[in-house]
């Protein structure tokens, strides 16, 4: 079901804003206006099971720190309207950062096979996943396919352009890389209808823009036949964004962040 986000944003009318507005109105009384760092952002249409963020409060002196019961219950009672919760809280080092502290970040990809038309998708899987057009994919020859983004490379192919390009760095480490059958939601009422879920697991400790809807996309195009697995290798070694297939990137509702790894320890 759609939920009303749009991406990451900070801003105004943006509930996790707001909630952060309301936390220092409901006597946490900051010293200085808390600071909020979201570990990922995510693009219009990607959804979240589980995102981390930080925040710094400073009290005043003789004041105690916030126990973690208390400011999960204050989120949440701010959040009580949106489809979005706060799971757990940590208190942390003062060197601790939600982005750059992160090991590794995992995506998933769902994928939703043999449906000859959208309107044969089911009403609750609905913008949470991708049905490709055609019926059934050749998955064995995607998961060949797959094993060719492992490892470090130069990933310019799979990353759209935009504005941080000529400053980011196109080297991406992908430790893991996976195609595996999958289940949708209630399931069970349309086993009859012969459907299949998949879905495409990524992780890596970052990603460049779009960068899993391209190889998410690739990948489905040599489940079609439109690529081989070794086009998967020479679209790497082009290193070039322009050369990426037309039209081939995957679309965002079927894109999960699932979760963002740390070091226990350095928490």
């Amino acid at each position: 079901l759609p939920v009303p986000f749009n991406g990451v944003f900070l801003r105004a009318q943006n509930p996790v804003y707001s909630s952060r507005r309301n936390l220092e109105a409901q006597n946490l009384k900051p010293v200085v206006p808390i600071k909020f760092h979201i570990s990922s952002r995510t693009d219009s249409g990607v959804h979240a099971l589980c995102n981390a963020a930080h925040l710094d409060i400073q009290r005043a002196p003789g004041k105690p720190a916030f126990r973690e019961r208390e400011l999960i219950r204050g989120l949440n009672h701010c959040l009580k309207p949106e489809p979005i919760r706060i799971l757990s809280a940590y208190r942390v080092t003062s060197d601790f950062h939600a982005r750059f502290s992160a090991l590794s970040r995992t995506y998933i990809y769902r994928l939703l096979l043999g449906c000859a038309h959208w309107s044969e998708i089911p009403v609750f899987e609905r913008d949470l996943c991708w049905a490709p057009l055609g019926g059934y994919l050749d998955v064995p020859a995607m998961q060949d396919a797959a094993r060719f983004l492992l490892g470090t490379h130069d990933f310019s192919t799979f990353r759209s352009l935009n504005s941080e390009t000529p400053f980011q760095s196109p080297i991406r480490t992908i430790v893991q890389a996976e195609i595996q059958p999958s289940s949708g939601f209630l399931a069970h009422h349309y086993e009859s209808r012969g459907l299949e879920f998949w879905e495409l697991k990524f992780r890596s400790k970052s990603f460049l823009y779009r960068q899993v809807r391209r190889m998410v996309g690739a990948l489905v195009a040599v489940g079609q036949g439109k690529l081989t697995p070794h086009h998967i290798k020479e679209l790497l070694e082009v290193k070039d964004a322009r050369a990426f297939p037309p039209h081939a990137m995957a679309p965002p509702s079927g894109l999960f962040l699932k979760s963002v790894e740390y070091d226990e320890a350095g928490g």
